[in-house]
């Protein structure tokens, strides 16, 4: 009989946060997940000795933990959170403030009483770090210290350590030993990650892929042209071509994993599901006998739909005698994973995920053969997102995959084991996002990081022999750093996060390295942000009084023009593929009434229905249901009008909102109690008095 075979592929993945000159790790991330999520996604399997996945490690990221496991690595986060409370100095007391709240709000930080009620002290300080040190003591900043760090533990370490337990349990008024013990705590669990992935491995239940050491766009990197094949007439930086380079990442992924793990991967997951038939010949080149990437870029190399019946199976990608066996992934299911499910319960989830991939199975196994499902994301970031970082929804998940007697969890290899492959002789050159690279290069910041990687890249083969070896190879090892993925995925337009000006600055500093390196001075454009564009530059002040009609339609072209504008900022965070619903804010007045309107984005009509519009001002919170009929809102209809058409407008009575001046207030969309969207992100927008009388008179 026919059978499902499923191949989960969970990417473990960090930038490499390294200064290689300072050796400060100048952000904490890498060792906050490996707290969270890198040891339990693994341990969870313990429970499902059927249930066999792949996990994709990069090399760079595991040589971040190892110098955390080791206790050699340092950062100022870290440094911050162990530091003794009364010996904090005021700048370190305002970095706490600034940074030990970037944590998921309702998931993480409102999972534990007390670090909430930091948090909403925070909030009340309007996130002023200056202003909230003056209400937190002592006590609190030490709980701060403690919890910020408490919040990333693993559900295995909640669970099983007792001294975690007992600090969980203890609440508040922590102590410098309890902050002493919490330090010890994270080096012991950090050094156990390593060693759940060996033993997993060692007995079969697991195996372990890579990527490129340092996470480079590979196609790019052997020649950054090919990004015109995909998205014809992009604008292209001048031509970075180092296919040589390409090969050296490869290379020392390979033998890095070997070393650390006893034998060579099989498997790449190529930096973003990055491909080209360059790439992938160095690929082969260098051992690997399997690659995956996106269904999307299947759909443009075979020109047809990305539909079950062509994704679930295996491919041979065979040229110029080389081959490779590669696996293209549903990007639909591994997204609801990623995206949607972590707003469902976990038995609902594991139901609907199982029984879409049972209908898109259908067909296939009708027509008498199996179906290889491949189903591959990032292990990491979406469990912010759930309930107990998703480890009930695993478990529903995997327990379902256990008991159905025509269903199977295999790694890849043993997928393709299982399942005939079909040839391809050639593959698209894209990433899985979009099937193209425009996440990494032809934005103007993209296009200029590529410039500055370029003239380091030139400058090192120039003066690469005049220099000490030692020198010559920290050079080097500071172009690979500076070719990976991660700095342009912040680059452009795509991609939002509170450390985008640290990623810059870390990307620069990487290249002014290479020049020190090469006894030069660094080039002056690398001492200024490459950075250019900001949420500011969406947003357009009202220029005159407006009166609109509140019928939820554009009844005239001019109605709402004078009006103030504020579009959505359509960056995303460090997933890609994050939902946004408010596309364009409108607002304005005639001195008597404030005035907004909201444009949607397309398609969300269904998100909408049943959800509400919060307008926070200084003092005074407004809500409104939005829906087509306002009858019903419990608001006096003499202060407050709104309608909900092809478009949302309201009016409010400014007298209503107080005497205030400026009028200072956001818009938030919320639904079942969570927000779903706002604008603006952070802050507010505001209507100055000032511009009210020069208008009226």
């Amino acid at each position: 009989m026919p059978k499902i075979y499923l191949s989960f592929v969970w990417h473990m993945h960090q930038p490499f946060y390294k200064d290689l000159v300072s050796g400060e790790y100048r952000l904490p991330w890498t060792r906050m997940h490996a707290l969270k999520d890198y040891y339990g996604m693994v341990k969870v399997l313990e429970d499902f000795p059927q249930v066999h996945q792949t996990f994709n490690l990069v090399p760079s990221m595991l040589v971040q933990l190892d110098e955390y496991a080791r206790g050699v690595a340092v950062d100022p986060f870290l440094r911050c959170a162990n530091k003794d409370t009364g010996s904090l100095s005021d700048e370190e007391r305002e970095f706490i403030l600034r940074y030990f709240f970037q944590a998921n709000v309702q998931k993480m930080i409102y999972r534990y009483p007390r670090y909430a009620e930091l948090y909403e002290a925070f909030l009340a300080a309007d996130e002023n770090p200056q202003r909230a040190m003056r209400t937190f003591n002592n006590a609190a900043i030490r709980d701060l210290q403690v919890l910020s760090q408490l919040a990333w533990f693993d559900e295995e370490f909640l669970e099983n350590d007792p001294v975690i337990r007992q600090l969980v349990e203890q609440a508040r008024d922590y102590s410098a030993q309890d902050q002493a013990q919490l330090a010890a705590k994270q080096l012991e669990k950090l050094g156990m990650v390593a060693g759940v992935y060996r033993e997993f491995a060692a007995k079969q239940q697991i195996e372990i892929s890579a990527t490129p050491f340092y996470h480079p766009i590979l196609p790019l990197v052997c020649d950054t042209q090919i990004a015109e094949t995909a998205h014809p007439y992009v604008p292209l930086p001048p031509r970075f071509q180092y296919p040589g380079d390409a090969r050296i990442q490869l290379e020392r992924a390979r033998d890095y994993m070997t070393k650390e793990f006893g034998a060579a991967p099989a498997g790449l997951w190529p930096s973003e599901g990055s491909v080209s038939d360059e790439a992938l010949s160095l690929a082969a080149d260098t051992g690997f006998k399997w690659f995956a990437t996106d269904n999307g870029v299947l759909a443009r190399t075979i020109h047809h739909p990305g539909t079950p019946e062509v994704t679930y199976r295996p491919y041979l990608w065979h040229r110029d005698g080389r081959r490779m066996h590669g696996l293209f992934r549903d990007h639909t299911l591994s997204d609801l994973i990623g995206f949607v499910y972590s707003r469902m319960g976990a038995k609902q989830a594991a139901d609907h995920f199982l029984n879409s991939i049972r209908a898109n199975c259908a067909p296939i196994l009708k027509s008498g053969r199996d179906a290889l499902v491949p189903v591959i994301l990032d292990g990491e970031n979406a469990w912010e997102y759930f309930d107990l970082s998703g480890r009930p929804f695993l478990r529903e998940l995997y327990s379902r995959i256990s008991n159905d007697p025509n269903m199977e969890a295999l790694t890849v290899s043993e997928g393709i084991a299982k399942v005939p492959a079909e040839k391809i002789d050639h593959i698209f050159p894209a990433s899985w996002i979009n099937s193209n690279f425009d996440i990494w290069i032809g934005a103007e910041e993209d296009n200029k990081a590529w410039e500055y990687l370029l003239r380091a890249r030139e400058t090192y083969d120039r003066v690469k022999d005049s220099v000490r070896p030692e020198q010559r190879e920290l050079a080097f090892e500071e172009l690979l750093i500076a070719e990976g993925s991660d700095w342009n995925w912040w680059y452009g337009p795509e991609h939002s996060s509170a450390n985008r000006p640290d990623f810059d600055r870390l990307y620069r500093e990487h290249l002014a390295n290479v020049y020190r390196a090469l006894e030069l001075n660094p080039p002056e454009e690398l001492s200024r942000p490459i950075l250019r564009v900001d949420v500011k530059a969406n947003h357009h002040t009202p220029r005159g009084p407006i009166q609109p009609k509140i019928d939820g339609e554009v009844s005239s072209y001019f109605e709402w023009m004078g009006a103030g504008t504020y579009s959505i900022d359509q960056r995303q965070g460090a997933m890609h593929g994050q939902r946004f619903l408010i596309q364009e804010l409108h607002y304005g007045s005639d001195g008597a009434w404030l005035f907004l309107r909201i444009d949607f984005v397309k398609g969300s009509d269904e998100t909408l229905r049943a959800a509400e519009l919060r307008l926070q001002f200084h003092d005074t919170e407004v809500t409104v249901p939005l829906s087509a009929s306002f009858e019903s809102a419990p608001h006096d209809s003499r202060h407050i009008q709104a309608s909900f058409g092809h478009i949302f407008e309201m009016r409010i009575s400014q007298r209503s909102l107080g005497a205030a001046t400026p009028i200072r207030f956001q818009v938030s969309v919320w639904k079942a109690g969570l927000p779903l969207d706002a604008l603006p992100q952070q802050g507010t927008l505001e209507l100055q008095s000032h511009d009210l009388n020069e208008w009226l008179g």
